[in-house]
């Protein structure tokens, strides 16, 4: 099943540290599915473990992500890339965490888009909150290799601790397909004095076949519940260090369209 697909399973360690204004760190390991759009269908019709519907061992819907409706996913994506002026036409591929036992949440979905000659043209973060909004940075890719290196400043409310006076600067190491590769997004997070918090996802690949989506499952059986849980507490835990609620805006879904990217000469990196 696996054979030529560019679709693949990502496993690996989440972190997050806020260095101020109280020193507060996680981490903990979970999987996410990269997902060639043009082969969404038929990884929900040949793999026996993910499906579409709402409830499943593992399943994806399409109205999780974009803007709800539905018009295709990848039709979505490239109407935003040619509204931005960025060259689209070739895969889109989503980095995301699946619905598990029929609940789902995403912190943050990425998507890497590529021109009809396969270039890199643009990496799309789509945020969401517990609070039920969704929006998107999309941020062109320039040419230079490396880890891509791209910043926006923010424009949607996330934690209820942070506030939008903020500056997001990501670096990733974009998927490519191989075996064994290692894929990583970082952010860091700035207010006017600098780095506040640091968060990321390092993942290894491995094939996307029903033996590895149950070896995934089997080592994360409630992986999204894992998810919010950890959100809720650690929120707990920050109220009582003594962290006050901040104010914020939750568009629906929008999408901020970035500057251009600062892609860094050099190897890839875990």
């Amino acid at each position: 099943m696996s054979a030529g697909l560019r679709s693949g399973i990502y496993t690996g360690p989440v972190f997050h540290r806020r260095l101020r204004p109280k020193v507060h760190a996680l981490r903990y390991r979970l999987f996410m599915l990269l997902v060639d759009l043009d082969e969404w269908d038929d990884l929900i019709g040949r793999l026996r473990w993910l499906g579409a519907g709402r409830f499943g061992l593992m399943t994806l819907r399409q109205a999780d992500h974009g803007d709800g409706s539905e018009t295709p996913l990848k039709v979505q994506i490239e109407q935003r890339l040619r509204d931005a002026g960025i060259p689209a036409g070739g895969r889109v591929q989503l980095l995301t965490l699946p619905r598990i036992l029929g609940y789902g949440f995403n912190p943050i979905s990425v998507y890497f888009c590529h021109a009809e000659d396969d270039r890199l043209t643009a990496i799309l973060y789509e945020v969401s909150n517990t609070f039920g909004g969704r929006h998107s940075y999309l941020m062109p890719v320039g040419a230079a290799s490396g880890p891509v290196r791209q910043a926006v400043d923010k424009a949607f409310h996330v934690s209820p601790f942070m506030d939008m006076d903020l500056t997001y600067r990501f670096e990733v190491d974009p998927p490519e397909g191989v075996a064994d590769e290692i894929t990583r997004v970082s952010i860091t997070v700035d207010d006017a004095e600098g780095p506040m918090l640091l968060t990321g996802f390092s993942g290894v690949r491995t094939p996307l076949t029903d033996a590895n989506l149950r070896r995934a499952w089997l080592s994360h059986p409630l992986l999204t519940l894992k998810v919010i849980a950890g959100i809720h507490w650690e929120a707990i835990r920050l109220a009582l260090k003594g962290l006050r609620l901040r104010g914020g805006i939750t568009p629906a879904y929008p999408v901020t369209v970035g500057g251009p990217s600062e892609p860094s000469a050099g190897a890839r990196h875990a």
